[in-house]
């Protein structure tokens, strides 16, 4: 590989970094880059959790810093959504990819005509009481968008605010705390499998997990002093602009 190839994935990396901390669907950048450049589908999807993995150690970081969230209170939600990473990342799944594409496009258009319609469920979210019946729910959402993390990882962020925001009552700037800490932990289950199974490219992968980390970390400074507001407009953004990529091309 030619030199420029290693800084266009660095760079790449970094924008894609800076998008996932804030919202998600960076992957939906990095992926086809990474088979733009030769790799296999699989293994750039193996070599995407590289970059993933790193960024999260930074966003992590930075909101940690800050103070933003208690590591204790995110375990209701990483714990299913580890277990079910690792489904996600073991299974094959023969679903047909166009299909795939529209069903995730049309949801995104959903979730973006929520963040208009009804914006205040972002800006100010209401607790919700805790039952029984609620939990096995939650338990079971995060389950769903864990497998789908693990499985292909793009545009799972925009689930795990949706759960976090809409089902647990979590404000946007913690609720990207979590997500961040929530990717992170099944992340590194999920690298393992395709560890395992001699999918990972490692030079492109730590490449872009440095772009990466450095997008992340700018990412928690602006959410931390942009606060709810800012957050909630470049989620719509980013919500729009990946739905119509996925549902037009």
């Amino acid at each position: 590989m030619e030199w420029w190839s290693y800084l266009l994935v660095a760079v790449v990396g970094a924008i894609a970094g800076f998008i996932n901390t804030l919202a998600g669907s960076g992957s939906l950048l990095t992926l086809p880059l990474l088979i733009f450049l030769g790799l296999p589908a699989n293994v750039a999807n193996g070599t995407n959790r590289v970059a993933i993995l790193m960024q999260s150690i930074a966003a992590v970081g930075g909101f940690k810093a800050k103070n933003i969230f208690k590591w204790n209170d995110t375990l209701r939600f990483a714990i299913p959504a580890s277990l079910g990473a690792i489904l996600g990342s073991a299974v094959a799944v023969d679903i047909n990819e166009g299909l795939m594409n529209r069903i995730i496009g049309a949801l995104l258009i959903f979730m973006s005509a929520m963040l208009l319609v009804k914006p205040e469920r972002w800006l100010s979210p209401k607790k919700n009481p805790t039952t029984k019946g609620r939990s096995v729910l939650t338990f079971i959402i995060f389950i769903a968008i864990g497998f789908y993390g693990g499985f292909i990882q793009a545009g799972v962020g925009f689930f795990l605010l949706a759960g976090l925001v809409l089902g647990a009552g979590i404000d946007l700037v913690r609720a990207n705390a979590y997500k961040v800490l929530i990717t992170f932990v099944y992340t590194i289950l999920a690298l393992g499998v395709f560890i395992l199974n001699h999918q990972v490219n490692y030079i492109f992968g730590i490449s872009m997990g440095a772009g990466s980390m450095i997008g992340a970390w700018i990412a928690t400074q602006v959410a931390i002093k942009r606060g709810v507001g800012f957050i909630r407009w470049f989620l719509l953004a980013c919500v729009f602009i990946f739905a119509v990529k996925l549902l037009v091309f």
